[in-house]
């Protein structure tokens, strides 16, 4: 993702071996373009292709090498599971899109707007799929472990993604029930991604959870981060519309902590606002923007990020790893925190 940027030139030292994050993203895009072809029909193929090859950190297959290198694995051998977490990812984006009629992907054309919606719905299917083919060459007991969260995972982000659309039409919606949504639609696969790499490296459940526990709670932090980046970002920087959830009316954390914390009037406004689709957007970003300013709700997101970040270094700390390896994922967890774009 976008706020990832200086991460990948972070120097990550082993007990034995020096290297450096953006090798992990090297190989992976070179085993990525060697893996995924355009064969026929082209109008199936070319769109996946597309969105595989568009600008973006890869942290999810990152995670899934540097999880497998952290259990004392061979990363290389986490290339396939790697490569079915990011097609997994780019599925749901394809679709993700569709439904929220995104006109930008990544600073890109989305891919419904590029070719057509029904196209994007088959190329998303299809990816869908590829992900479980690119597991079936591990062992069989490697295999089930992958395949048997890989299919939780994909379902709860259904889950997640369904409530987020519910949350769209409903005036109800509370912040327990908003951080459930993206604990599914978001957390999960980021704590899959790990827990695959894991389970590539053959360690046991209790590792194996301590891990996903750990991409949990950071991937917590990452939504929450990318809610506040979605009204307070960079547009030059942040790869997608400024101001996306409010035009979209998304009952985000920032929203529902607003409502909780305005006057009356403010509260009446914000809900008003939040009614209906407008054809002139930029007033009602800028409205909005200003009363997630002056109820503290920008704030308590941001506190919010740091909560979750610091329960994932509790949880790292439990992790059975050398001290040099656990600091790789700390401070893949303090970029995260302090990255302001």
């Amino acid at each position: 993702m976008h706020f990832f940027n200086v991460l990948l030139n972070f120097q990550i030292i082993f007990t034995k071996k020096t290297i450096v994050l953006s090798v992990y993203k090297k190989e992976f895009i070179a085993y990525l373009e060697q893996k995924v072809e355009v064969k026929e029909p082209k109008n199936l193929y070319e769109p996946i292709k597309y969105i595989l090859s568009l600008e973006g950190k890869k942290i999810r297959p990152i995670l899934t090498l540097l999880a497998a290198d952290t259990f004392g694995g061979d990363y290389k051998k986490a290339l396939d599971a790697a490569l079915a977490v990011e097609v997994f990812h780019n599925f749901t984006l394809i679709h993700d899109d569709i439904m929220d009629a995104a006109p930008l992907r990544r600073g890109h054309v989305t891919v419904h707007e590029k070719w057509n919606t029904n196209i994007g719905i088959l190329s998303g299917d299809a990816m869908l799929i590829q992900a479980y083919q690119y597991l079936e060459g591990y062992d069989a007991h490697t295999f089930k472990r992958l395949i048997k969260l890989l299919s939780k995972t994909a379902l709860e982000v259904c889950e997640g993604q369904q409530m987020d659309v519910d949350f769209e039409d409903r005036n109800d919606v509370s912040i327990d029930e908003y951080i459930t949504m993206i604990t599914f639609k978001t957390s999960v696969l980021i704590a899959a991604a790990l827990k695959m790499g894991a389970i590539v490296a053959n360690v046991d459940d209790v590792e194996a959870a301590k891990i996903y526990e750990f991409g949990l709670n950071l991937g917590l932090a990452f939504q929450l981060q990318d809610d506040y980046l979605d009204v307070f970002g960079n547009p030059e920087t942040f790869g997608k519309q400024i101001g996306g959830d409010i035009i979209e009316n998304k009952k985000t954390f920032l929203y529902l902590t607003a409502l909780k914390n305005t006057t009356q009037k403010e509260k009446e406004l914000l809900e008003k606002l939040y009614s209906n689709k407008l054809n002139e957007n930029q007033e009602k970003i800028e409205k909005v923007k200003s009363l997630f300013v002056t109820s503290l709700a920008a704030d308590k997101t941001i506190k919010l990020i740091n909560k979750y970040t610091q329960k994932a270094f509790e949880i790292l700390e439990t992790i059975s790893t050398t001290t040099d390896k656990r600091q790789v994922l700390k401070d893949f967890g303090d970029t995260l925190m302090k990255r302001d774009v």
